[in-house]
C-alpha cells in the first residue's frame, strides 16, 4: 500500500501504469543531519527483492509535500527505489510563496548547507540494503532541481543528476571541476526566472569542461514549475516530454 494522494496528484500518478504483479509499498524514513531532524519518502516494488537502482526526488521551495512524493511513486512504478528527500526539516512545508521564498533563501545563501542536506538523503539511500549503490541519480524540481545541480558539484559518485525548471545558479569562477555525473537541464523556453541569459550564463560555466556530459533541454511555451499540475504555470506537453526525456536518462545512465 502507498500513502493516498489528492484526486489532482493521484491523476499524476496514473500516468505511469503499475505493472502486473507489482506491489508498491512506501514508508517514511527519519534521518538527520547536523541535529536537525529529517524525514523522507521511501517508495518502490516489493515485489523486486533484488538491488535497485535508486533516485532521490528532492522537493521544491514548499518543502516535502504531496507532490514531490506523487514523483516517486511514478519512478516506483517504472522499477526503482525512490526516495523524496527533506531538505527543511520533518514536517516544515510552506502553502503560500512568501514563506517558502524566505526558507529557499536560507539555502541559496549557503550553498555549502543545501549541498550537505541532499547528502544526508543520499547516506542514507546509498546504505539500504534495497539499493545499488553504484546506481543513484539525484533529481528535483525548481528549487530542488538547483539543489540536484549542486550536490552533483561536490563530485559526489553519482549515476546522473536531474533539473525539472530549476533555478540555474551558476558559479564564478567556475565550480565544476568535482562533477562526475552526466547532467540533464529540463527547463522552459518561456520561465521569467530563468530567462535565456541565465540558461546560456549556466552553459557557459558547463563549458569550460571539455569533458562534461550535460544536456538542457527547452520547452517552447513553458514557463517555471511547468510540471507542476493544478497551478496556471502547468503545461501539459512540456510536462509528458520532459518525463519521457527522464525515463530516456535514467535507462541510459543506470545501463552504462
Amino acid at each position: 500500500m502507498t500513502e493516498q494522494l489528492s484526486a489532482l496528484h493521484q491523476n499524476l500518478v496514473d500516468t505511469v501504469p503499475a505493472g502486473a504483479g507489482t506491489r508498491i509499498e512506501d514508508e517514511t524514513v527519519a534521518y538527520e543531519h547536523d541535529g536537525q531532524p529529517l524525514q523522507g519518502y521511501a517508495v518502490h516494488d516489493t515485489a523486486v527483492t533484488d538491488r535497485k537502482p535508486a533516485v532521490i526526488v528532492v522537493h521544491d521551495w514548499t518543502g516535502l509535500r504531496e507532490y514531490p512524493k506523487a514523483r516517486a511513486q511514478m519512478l516506483a512504478r517504472l522499477g526503482y527505489f525512490a526516495f523524496a528527500a527533506d531538505i527543511y526539516g520533518a514536517g516544515v512545508t510552506f502553502d503560500n510563496d512568501e514563506q517558502s521564498a524566505a526558507e529557499a533563501g536560507k539555502y541559496y545563501g549557503d550553498l555549502g548547507l543545501m549541498r550537505a542536506r541532499v547528502r544526508a538523503a543520499y547516506d542514507v539511500v546509498a546504505q539500504d540494503p534495497r539499493v545499488d549503490p553504484d546506481r543513484i541519480v539525484v533529481l528535483g524540481y525548481c528549487f530542488g532541481g538547483s539543489a540536484a545541480v549542486e550536490f552533483a558539484r561536490t563530485g559526489a559518485p553519482l549515476a546522473g543528476a536531474v533539473s525539472f525548471h530549476g533555478s540555474l545558479v551558476t558559479h564564478e569562477p567556475a565550480d565544476v571541476a568535482a562533477i562526475t555525473a552526466p547532467l540533464l537541464i529540463l527547463t522552459g523556453a518561456a520561465d521569467p526566472v530563468v530567462p535565456d541569459a541565465a540558461v546560456q550564463k549556466f552553459a557557459d560555466e558547463l563549458r569550460t569542461r571539455d569533458d562534461l556530459d550535460w544536456q538542457i533541454t527547452l520547452y517552447s511555451g513553458a514557463q517555471h514549475a511547468y510540471t507542476l499540475p493544478g497551478i496556471p504555470p502547468y503545461h501539459e506537453k512540456a510536462d509528458k516530454r520532459s518525463w519521457r526525456e527522464l525515463e530516456n536518462f535514467l535507462e541510459e545512465v543506470f545501463t552504462a
